[in-house]
């Protein structure tokens, strides 16, 4: 297991992963990069906690991934089910599992500050926290995709899944942009990743 781990954490990061996982019986499964989630957490009925965390290059993201979903875990098994997923409960947990990794010989300084604030408030998601996506993104592979707020207004873009749009303005803290060939108006995150193509009329 620790040969694996070390394919997706950082080097420092390595045996408190696997104590972590080791201690609380934890079924992981490291699987191909989804759109929707970087991971999941689920008790099945057999007893066993079962923690599914996208592959991916980054390990800075997967070792947060992964202590997130652990939080999961010791929250609920602390608490009770009947807690809230990302509640007061949760939140505690992430941020006591997180601390023996938030220095210097795990994650890089930039990360570091951004992750001591993210912290603070932990969300659901750290795709809510625009400025540290935006930070963890400088650790992916090259892709051909853009954060939409880079985009100039009325350039065109395409999204994963094919469809076209046009950005169109800044509606509170969302881009709003029209969908080409519907014509109707979506509301997107500034970190939304799409591609910038030319688009003849």
């Amino acid at each position: 297991m620790k040969d694996i781990l070390a394919k997706y954490v950082p080097e420092a990061a390595v045996d408190y992963c696997f104590d972590l996982i080791v201690h609380w019986r934890v079924h992981l499964q490291i699987v191909n990069d989804r759109k929707t989630k970087h991971g999941d957490y689920r008790k099945e009925a057999d007893g066993k906690h079962r923690i599914t965390v996208n592959g991916g290059k980054n390990k800075y993201r997967f070792l947060m991934t992964l202590v997130h979903e652990i939080a999961h875990l010791t929250a609920f098994e602390k608490y009770g089910r009947r807690i809230k997923p990302h509640g007061l409960e949760w939140k505690h947990e992430f941020r006591t599992l997180m601390l023996p990794v938030l220095n210097t010989g795990v994650f890089p300084a930039d990360l570091l500050q951004l992750l001591a604030r993210h912290l603070r408030n932990p969300s659901a998601s750290d795709g809510t926290d625009v400025t540290l996506t935006i930070a963890f993104k400088k650790y992916d592979p090259q892709t051909e995709y853009d954060y939409l707020f880079t985009l100039p207004y009325n350039s065109y873009f395409q999204t994963p899944d094919g469809r076209v749009f046009r950005k169109v303005g800044l509606i509170q803290k969302l881009i709003e942009c029209t969908e080409v060939q519907t014509g109707r108006r979506f509301k997107f995150r500034p970190n939304a990743e799409v591609k910038q193509i030319t688009h003849e009329k």
